[in-house]
């Protein structure tokens, strides 16, 4: 057999998985400062350089705030929505992360939100999924943009039920990528009314099934909805990747 080249290791990556790991256990928390340029070169054996280039990937990354001339040493960040939403979003504008994998996650976290929106509702989501819901009836005679606005605003409802930023977040960026893929649905739609009031039905019956506390009808509603919308766009020979989240 035949072994494949190693890329060498630059020690700077060295620093950054050491701090990066210190931070996700919790050994360095949110507020707390590292050490300065001259005590990190100590501790990890390395030159100003390698400590500098350190410290500017774990500030690219929002891991760390470091101010020139701070002699309190680079400080320690809390995990940021907004740096996970770009990370996620560059991910899923990849060139190896096609349509057919894009629409399965979003099927897949759908049906967990919609899952849970129907388990943990209060009254007061149930108020702004109803908002969200008349903003879109409103919309089919408005136009796009607002039916649009509002139906972004019910899904946002939806994921915020769950408590998890995370999901959040994750919806988020597939939806919206997603979207952009297929953006000429509704412009090259023959009728656009037909296809607002269609889906309007469907959040419809997607609020009845999360007011009647009926998870799973929640969740099969979203991922059939996914499907029927956007599984044109994905090539015939990758939507078995889709269809067996139709059964669950």
């Amino acid at each position: 057999m035949r072994f494949e080249p190693v890329a060498p290791v630059r020690a700077y990556e060295r620093v950054v998985e050491q701090i990066e790991q210190a931070v996700v256990s919790g050994a360095l928390k949110p507020g707390e400062r590292l050490p300065s340029e001259r005590e990190l070169m100590t501790q990890f054996g390395v030159g100003r350089s390698t400590v500098r280039e350190a410290l500017r990937v774990l500030q690219a990354a929002e891991m760390i705030r470091s101010r020139p001339g701070d002699p309190r040493g680079p400080e320690v960040l809390a995990a940021s929505p907004a740096a996970l939403h770009r990370s996620m979003h560059r991910l899923a504008r990849a060139d190896h992360v096609g349509l057919a994998e894009l629409l399965q996650f979003r099927m897949i976290l759908d049906g967990s939100a919609h899952l849970l929106a129907a388990e943990l509702r209060t009254d007061d989501d149930l108020t702004g999924l109803d908002t969200a819901l008349e903003a879109m009836r409103e919309g089919v005679s408005h136009g796009y943009a607002e039916f649009s606005r509002a139906d972004v605003a019910f899904h946002e409802v939806i994921a915020r039920i769950s408590r998890n930023p995370l999901l959040v977040v994750s919806e988020e960026v597939v939806r919206g990528v997603v979207l952009e893929l297929i953006e000429d649905k509704l412009e090259h739609a023959s009728n656009r009314t037909s296809l607002m009031r269609a889906w309007l039905s469907h959040h419809a019956e997607v609020l009845d099934a999360i007011r009647s506390a009926d998870g799973a009808g929640a969740a099969h509603l979203a991922k059939q909805a996914l499907y029927d919308n956007y599984a044109e766009y994905v090539p015939a020979a990758q939507r078995p990747l889709l269809t067996p989240l139709l059964r669950s």
